[in-house]
């Protein structure tokens, strides 16, 4: 499945500007999988303009070629009722921490990583470690404490902006190029030791739900080791922040190897094999408000489907409130989805392979392979709007909160006959602008962990999601920091930026003064007197 990406100008446009209309293209790298980029240049079915038409289900609009005529504002048919429904979210959209009070990043982070969530990361870690001695490994250990747990935080973040190829290189010290800060905050030995000891749950506990994988696997939990620290996670996300209107659901991969049944490999991926996440993404700024962990096939599942059980998992009226309009690619896209959404007051947008089941099969509706580009079709059935439109390739999308056409037209270029280029001007079904604009929260989120990610390789799986869990909090800490920034009308030119955040939080979590410059080890002067000295026997 093809990510989209964002150059850092456009992640900083679409974090915090107001919501723009983006180019609407039928770049093949916006779809987010192979089949969708099979079909989904082929967009919506334009919305008839005569009336009596549109009021019909089941009938289809004539096809519309591009011409130079002036388009109109607006098509005959109502929206559904999912569009003419009132948006009323469980709470105010944004974020719901006191914004009158300055709020630092380590404030922030430990809204996610609280007191109790570090006091338990500590227990169960000192716990894995007494069982490892007494098993008869040998290393120095000291009980861990919550100060030096952020420490341990602070420290991973760092190797997150400074990216070296080894963690032994962030101690070396007889270099002539070598940092200098890890050192002043905690010894080589000793961070090697809590990396290879962290432990989410308890270990007594862990060897107990061990044996039921064998004895009782129906209650056998793959996610036990996870549990305590992802569901305070989860719970800080929510509660955090409410989203706004649009909303975005897609898959991210936590990149792994490990042996697991939960490892997943997607060749369409930049992150082939891994762990994989449904996502749930505010569409404005890429904040991470829910997530679920594919672990295989569920005991629970309703028999609808994989697609159909993560968005449902997801959208929790309970949670959201009513009104939201959910985007989705062809993978969860479904009449059966969209019409359970519809019953729980949510609107749903979203690409559609041909084929799926319940969607319309006359071929009243069917583009000819050779129309031309802007040519649009489309079929109403009962709240659900299925649209195709011909741009390089067919695309289909299916809607329950547009209108197939509202006067949105792309430009392109074709070639004229003299062999020179000219710009043209075509319709756009509104499903697709609304799209292309509102589709890439979790890509944005993807994109913005990447920058600063703390991932790296560890021997047990459960580790690995322990970092992505760093990575979540650390992020949607910094969209919320700039969040209230804007609140506070902090000017352009003054937002914080991505790495100064992560900086600032790295000072704060290792109890340095921020700015401030580490004390230098004593051999360093020794190892600049000796490169002086190597440069003068060179000249």
């Amino acid at each position: 499945m093809a990510q989209q990406r964002f150059s850092a100008e456009q992640v900083a446009e679409m974090l915090f500007a107001d919501s723009e209309e983006n180019e609407i293209g039928s770049d093949p790298d916006r779809f987010d999988s192979e089949e969708e980029d099979q079909i989904f240049h082929g967009i919506d079915p334009f919305e008839d303009l005569n009336q009596e038409t549109a009021e019909q289900p089941g009938t289809s609009a004539e096809p519309m070629t591009p011409t130079t005529r002036p388009f109109p504002s607006s098509t005959a048919s109502a929206p559904p009722a999912a569009c003419r429904s009132r948006f009323c979210p469980r709470r105010e959209p944004g974020v719901q921490l006191d914004t009158s009070v300055e709020q630092s990043p380590l404030g922030l982070f430990k809204h996610f990583f609280s007191a109790d969530s570090i006091r338990t990361l500590c227990a169960n870690t000192n716990k894995l470690v007494e069982r490892n001695i007494a098993a008869g490994k040998r290393y120095k250990w000291t009980n861990i404490n919550p100060v030096e747990m952020f420490k341990f935080i602070g420290l991973v973040l760092y190797m997150g902006v400074l990216k070296l190829l080894a963690v032994s290189d962030y101690w070396k010290r007889k270099k002539n190029i070598s940092v200098n800060f890890p050192s002043t905050v905690m010894s080589r030995d000793r961070f090697r030791a809590i990396s290879w000891n962290i432990h989410m749950s308890d270990p007594e506990e862990d060897v107990v739900n061990d044996r039921k994988k064998q004895t009782q696997p129906d209650e056998y939990d793959t996610l036990f080791r996870l549990k305590p620290l992802m569901t305070e996670i989860k719970a800080a996300c929510q509660s955090a922040y409410h989203p706004r209107k649009q909303l975005s659901i897609d898959e991210r991969m936590v990149a792994t190897k490990a042996r697991t049944g939960m490892t997943q490999y997607m060749k369409a991926k930049p992150t082939k094999w891994g762990i994989k996440l449904f996502v749930l993404a505010d569409s404005s700024n890429g904040y991470t408000c829910d997530f679920s962990i594919y672990t295989g096939k569920s005991r629970l599942a309703s028999g609808l489907g994989l697609s159909f059980d993560s968005v449902v998992e997801l959208m929790r009226p309970s949670f959201l409130g009513s009104g939201y309009h959910l985007y989705c690619d062809n993978f969860y896209t479904s009449p059966k989805l969209f019409r359970h959404l519809l019953s729980l007051n949510f609107g749903a947008c979203g690409t559609i392979r041909e084929g799926r089941k319940d969607a319309p099969k006359t071929k009243l509706n069917q583009l000819p392979k050779k129309s031309p580009r802007g040519t649009l079709r489309w079929i109403r059935e009962d709240d659900l709007l299925f649209t195709k439109w011909m741009d390089n390739r067919e695309v289909a999308m299916c809607s329950s909160v547009h209108v197939a056409y509202d006067g949105d037209t792309v430009k392109r270029k074709q070639k004229k006959r003299d062999g020179s280029w000219e710009e043209i001007n075509i319709p756009v079904p509104k499903p697709i602008v609304d799209y292309n604009i509102y589709m890439g929260g979790v890509d944005l989120s993807d994109q913005l962990i990447q920058y600063y990610s703390v991932q790296h390789t560890t021997r047990r799986w459960y580790r690995t999601m322990f970092f992505h869990f760093i990575d979540i909090a650390v992020t949607n800490g910094f969209i919320m920091y700039r969040e209230i920034q804007k609140l506070r009308n902090t000017p352009a030119n003054q937002l914080t930026t991505h790495r100064a955040y992560v900086e600032h939080l790295v000072a704060e979590l290792c109890g340095v003064t921020v700015g401030a410059v580490p004390v230098q080890r004593e051999n360093w002067a020794y190892t600049c007197a000796n490169l002086h000295s190597s440069y003068t026997a060179e000249v």
